[in-house]
């Protein structure tokens, strides 16, 4: 997180998450508050408001991105703002952030600058402890699978061909692989193994797919630990592992209630990978802001051909969910970097490799479209970006027909996404009537595969 999010985090007096909640129309007996600011949102809210409306759900996604981001999470974050702004009942739906790019490179995902989602340190860090009921429900599986191992091994499972490994919440380099049992016959069976980051667990990818309580421990009763020396798969189910895993994730499935630093209610929950899951949050907060919001923003991690692409032909189809439009966010100096300028360039005026890199913000437009959802660019501001750079993506984006407004919602929060708002609005008129998924259910997996491989990457 930069210094400046963090002064500009502090500097808000954020108003009481039961307050947050009322004006959504949740009681208290909806809420489990966790201190003053956040909350979980017990899942017989969902089942009390099954008969009412969906609002409108906006994805945001983006051009292929630099290694820093181009904006994402602020941008969801600050056009939520700019929608309660022109009096809409927004509702901002996010992901988790993960302690391991949150000590890294990339730092918090609580979006930045005057778009942020809060209380950022208690987000960014342990928040409701999601992470952790993931991390022991991941590892009491590797243990039981260890421990089958042990005492005889009745399904007969292969010790080299088990592929349960353990998780930490930490970026650990040296535990990716590891020898466990070493010690003597009293401590397990000898065996290599590794350790991956909590966010890359099958089980978080499996609490953001399930609709409710018995969903999720139906999905982890099939979660394959492993194979027995024919090949045939042994599951978590086998292990009867799948109620002690659901007792452990019982809390975590509920969702979290923040709220932006200026008000607008966020549900922050879950947190999958969107380059080996489907990196989206919870279906069950996305379904619980739609039945509260007039106007639901949400994010899927990377670009069109990853995160929005898993969002529409996974979520989207399993949650029964109709996006209305697309927010794709461009940046001038991703424009650059694909328009062949070296990275430490970046920050020089450049209106050619601009124009250069524009084909990647032109194909990104054009995957949005292959599924039926109106798109919108949000050109996401940074200080060093020219009139000129400005003028030639606006300019660009006419061309191609897509409507493109420069978004400021970092520096100016929700003010400064007045004009990305009023255009989301109108492109989200229809409804989500126009989507549909890039390939019919029942293909076989391979043509599935070469369907998104030849329209998306193609």
């Amino acid at each position: 997180m930069a210094r400046d999010d963090l002064a500009i985090a502090r500097a808000v007096t954020l108003r009481p998450i039961r307050a947050i909640a009322e004006g959504l129309g949740l009681g208290d007996d909806d809420l489990e508050p966790y201190g003053a600011h956040k909350a979980k949102v017990r899942l017989e809210a969902l089942e009390r408001l099954g008969a009412a409306p969906d609002g409108a759900l906006v994805l945001v996604t983006a051009m292929t991105p630099t290694a820093a981001g181009e904006g994402k999470s602020v941008t969801t974050v600050g056009l939520g703002d700019a929608l309660r702004r022109l009096g809409r009942r927004a509702v901002i739906a996010l992901r988790e952030p993960s302690l391991g790019p949150c000590f890294g490179m990339k730092g918090g995902a609580a979006g930045g600058g005057r778009a942020q989602v809060a209380p950022m340190e208690d987000i960014n860090l342990h928040f409701t402890g999601d992470f952790h009921a993931l991390t022991a429900a991941h590892n009491l599986l590797a243990a039981l699978v260890d421990n089958h191992l042990f005492h005889g091994n009745r399904l007969g499972l292969d010790a080299r061909r088990i592929v349960w490994t353990r998780v930490l919440d930490v970026n650990d380099r040296a535990l990716r692989r590891v020898v466990l049992g070493l010690g003597g016959p009293a401590d397990g069976v000898p065996r290599e193994s590794g350790f991956e980051i909590t966010a890359a667990s099958e089980l978080m990818a499996i609490l953001c797919l399930a609709r409710d309580l018995a969903d999720l421990r139906a999905r982890l009763a099939r979660v394959v630990v492993g194979a027995r020396p024919d090949g045939s798969p042994v599951s978590a189910g086998d292990l009867r592992a799948a109620g002690a895993l659901a007792v452990l994730l019982r809390d975590a499935l509920k969702p979290n209630l923040v709220q932006t630093l200026e008000g607008t209610p966020a549900f922050v929950h879950g947190g999958p990978f969107g380059n080996i899951a489907h990196g989206c949050n919870s279906l069950v907060a996305t379904r619980l802001a739609l039945k509260l919001g007039e106007v639901v923003v949400t994010e899927a991690g990377f670009a069109t051909e990853l995160g929005a692409e898993k969002f529409f032909d996974i979520k989207c189809r399993l949650g029964g969910l109709r996006p209305a439009a697309d927010v794709v966010v461009a940046t001038v100096r991703a424009l650059k970097l694909h328009g062949g300028v070296a990275r430490a360039a970046l920050d020089r005026e450049n209106v050619a490799a601009v124009r250069a890199g524009l084909a990647n913000l032109a194909q990104h437009v054009e995957n949005v479209g292959r599924f039926g959802v109106p798109a919108v660019v949000a050109l996401n501001h940074f200080t060093a970006d020219t009139e000129a750079e400005v003028a030639a993506v606006l300019e660009a984006c006419r061309a191609l027909g897509v409507p493109a407004r420069l978004s400021r919602v970092w520096e100016r929060g929700g003010e400064g996404g007045a004009e990305l708002a009023r255009a989301v609005l109108d492109a989200a008129a229809g409804g989500g009537t126009t989507f549909h998924p890039l390939y019919a259910d029942d293909l076989p997996l391979a043509a599935k595969l070469e369907t998104i491989a030849t329209t998306l990457y193609g």
